[in-house]
């Protein structure tokens, strides 16, 4: 499947969209070039256009947009190995192909609604991409990871809680990245 038709079916019709996903092989390589690499471009791009229209500095913002896009595989590939370790914890099937999957496409939403990071008003907007994300991975859990529906909810909470817990340390990091740097 396309890129294109990819995002469309995972932001439109979910549901029917794990079913497809569920049995295509989870190779990080293919996942990573052909799917995380484009799309999470759109909020990094779209951060720095909108942090330099804003009024700060281009050289700082080009700075914030590669680590951020670089940080982004990173935190993509943690996140997949969290949710494979928690996978027996709530009754699901270990599969770190599968983990793999579930964290890229649900991150779909939060990368596409990156555009509102062009103008830094609307940046907030990027939110219910992320809230939409984790409703992605709930309706995941079950398709890929093989979760019992009543473990559903519980184990897409902690692998989301890991997910904050990840992307706080990432941005520690990266603040301390740029103290330095100042």
């Amino acid at each position: 499947m396309n890129l294109v038709e990819r995002v469309k079916a995972i932001l439109l019709t979910p549901k029917t969209e794990w079913r497809a996903i569920e049995p295509e092989p989870g190779d990080p390589a293919y996942l990573f070039t052909n799917y995380v690499a484009i799309l999470a471009a759109i909020p990094a791009v779209c951060g720095f256009i909108g942090m330099t229209i804003a009024g700060r500095s281009a050289g700082g913002g080009l700075i914030a947009a590669v680590v951020y896009y670089v940080l982004t595989f990173v935190m993509v590939y943690v996140v997949a190995l969290i949710a494979d370790a928690l996978a027996p914890t709530f009754g699901a099937r270990k599969s770190h192909p599968n983990a793999l999957k579930l964290v890229v496409y649900s991150m779909t939403p939060a990368w596409v609604a990156g555009v509102f990071s062009l103008i830094p008003s609307l940046a907030i907007l990027v939110l219910l991409g992320w809230l939409y994300g984790l409703y992605l991975l709930w309706l995941g859990v079950p398709v890929l990871m093989k979760a019992p529906d009543e473990k559903s909810v519980p184990y897409t909470a902690a692998v989301a809680v890991c997910a904050i817990i990840v992307a706080i340390v990432f941005g520690w990091i990266v603040g301390e990245i740029f103290h330095v740097i100042a």
